[in-house]
């Protein structure tokens, strides 16, 4: 989530968003042993993660004239969920389900876990969206435009110097853990750093996706114009209407703002994924999730091969000609955050329908990705195609050796040090 400012939402709908995700007046609101299908267990197709209050009202707003449900029919308490998000919400026959997380990565982590060791829920073969709005890079993207991402990259995950203090031949304050520069590929792996989806579903969600009415302001395109007077149409696309594009998605918790930091960490996106990653979104939560998700499919509890990383764009990561960093983040209103609020919902339900509308045909089954997925470590097995290497030599935790207890595991050091 990354939003400059709270004033656009007004003190009034900050109350009843809270009011109604704190307690819930419709339906069902009750621990998991009310269940909508009579089932054992929810069993959803599809689960949008929100992280924050507005990301997750337009979905509770819009999707019932979609027909595809209410989320709030069956509401839903689980131990572990965010203190101001308690309640996992879905539809009546539980085919869709939504939770919103908290901000930042910790709280990401925490409440996916939470669902995810939940006795609630079979997330066998659910397909999980993460759906929030972003910074966003004017060089491949703009205000209210759609970016779905085959890469999350912790681009803040690195020493750092104060850039008052770093050496005259430094770039950037951020260098590699293990190097002694800028722009070297680290040498320590702590194993969140890089994480790859399927890119056979990313295409099938992009095809549906791209056919959304994206919303669109007339302040928008007024501010977005500030970035076509950036010299060689550097910026050219951050001056387009919104569009549905294919780019990845950088992820820190420090909410940064400014050229320095934009070219650096979409440099670190660069070099982390070896050359094929192209840095357009920059949010707060996406790797804490993909994290733990990567540890409930090592427990066959979730499919990795059925993430969906979608982040929509609500601030632009560094200024436009003629604005100071500082203006451009807290004084300007740049008037994204409502159209990309609104565009998580227009693209994001033509996904919705597209997996429900061939469930029984191709997605109960699932799409066999073409690409590796997983992050940095190979832990689900294969050979990742960015990083230092496989720990496992491509056997995967849970065909390892160390995993089968056949032999200790490595020490830290010589785990993270490859």
């Amino acid at each position: 989530m990354r939003i400059s400012t709270w004033a656009s939402l007004g003190a009034g709908a900050l109350l009843a968003t809270a009011s109604q995700l704190l307690w819930p007046t419709t339906a069902l609101a009750a621990p998991c042993g009310a269940k909508p299908t009579g089932k054992d267990k929810i069993a959803p197709k599809f689960f949008i993660i929100s992280m924050f209050s507005p990301e997750a009202e337009i979905w509770y707003e819009n999707l019932p004239s979609s027909g595809l449900g209410d989320l709030m029919a069956v509401n839903v308490t689980i131990p572990g969920l965010s203190m101001l998000f308690p309640y996992v919400h879905c539809t009546a026959d539980g085919a869709i389900c939504q939770v919103t997380t908290g901000e930042a990565e910790i709280n990401a982590a925490s409440t996916i876990m939470a669902l995810g060791l939940s006795d609630c829920f079979d997330l066998t073969k659910t397909y999980f969206m993460i759906a929030g709005i972003a910074g966003v890079n004017p060089a491949r993207g703009t205000l209210g435009g759609v970016a779905l991402s085959r890469y999350a990259v912790q681009v803040a995950l690195q020493y750092e110097f104060d850039a008052r203090e770093m050496p005259a031949n430094f770039s950037t304050g951020y260098w590699g853990f293990g190097t002694y520069l800028p722009n070297v590929y680290p040498t320590e792996s702590y194993g969140t750093e890089v994480f790859e989806v399927n890119e056979a579903l990313r295409q099938r969600a992009y095809g549906w996706a791209k056919v959304a009415n994206l919303s669109d302001s007339d302040g928008a395109v007024s501010y977005r114009a500030r970035y076509a007077a950036e010299p060689d149409g550097a910026y050219a696309v951050g001056a387009e209407a919104p569009a549905v594009v294919l780019c990845d998605t950088a992820t820190s918790d420090v909410y940064y703002s400014g050229d320095y930091l934009g070219v650096a960490f979409d440099n670190v996106t660069t070099l982390w994924t070896n050359g094929t990653g192209e840095y357009c979104m920059t949010a707060q939560e996406d790797n804490g999730t993909l994290e733990v998700l990567i540890r409930l499919a090592l427990e066959g509890m979730v499919d990795f091969s059925r993430i969906i990383i979608m982040r929509t764009g609500s601030d632009f990561d560094r200024p436009p000609p003629g604005i100071s960093a500082y203006d451009h983040l807290l004084i300007v209103d740049q008037n994204g955050f409502e159209i990309a609020i609104e565009n998580i919902y227009n693209a994001g339900v033509e996904i919705v329908k597209g997996i429900l509308a061939e469930w029984d045909s191709t997605f109960e089954a699932g799409i066999e990705p073409g690409n590796y997925i997983g992050d940095i470590f190979g832990s689900l097995g294969g050979e990742p195609d960015f990083g230092l290497g496989s720990t496992t030599d491509g056997a995967g935790y849970i065909a390892s050796d160390v995993y089968q207890k056949k032999k200790a595991p490595k020490s830290r050091r010589d785990l993270y040090r490859r």
